[in-house]
């Protein structure tokens, strides 16, 4: 590595996060995650393949416009709408597992 590339890993131009950016941050990285998680149990089984991906997608876009819109900042009340959007939708998601396994 030469000694400019070390100095600019060293010494990185991107601002601190706060720490409630870093919470806004992982809850959407734990939903993604989950979301990715249910997608691949949906192709394996082939149940709820429809919801699976349009969640995934619905994520994907809601989270990169949100992004551009608050320009990064995840505190921004439009990020934080669109996790609890997708907290929402895990709740429906239990929901109906919770009737289907009645």
């Amino acid at each position: 590595m030469t000694p400019d590339e070390e100095r600019a890993l060293s010494n990185p131009d991107l601002p601190t996060l706060t720490g409630e950016q870093k919470r806004w941050a992982f809850a959407a990285a734990a939903l993604f995650l989950l979301a990715v998680g249910f997608l691949g149990f949906a192709l394996n089984t082939g149940v709820m393949r429809v919801f699976a991906v349009g969640w995934l997608a619905l994520m994907i876009f809601g989270f990169v416009g949100a992004g551009r819109v608050a320009k990064g900042d995840f505190a921004h009340p439009l990020f934080k709408a669109q996790v609890m959007l997708h907290i929402v939708a895990v709740g429906l998601l239990v929901a109906v597992v919770i009737r289907a396994l009645k």
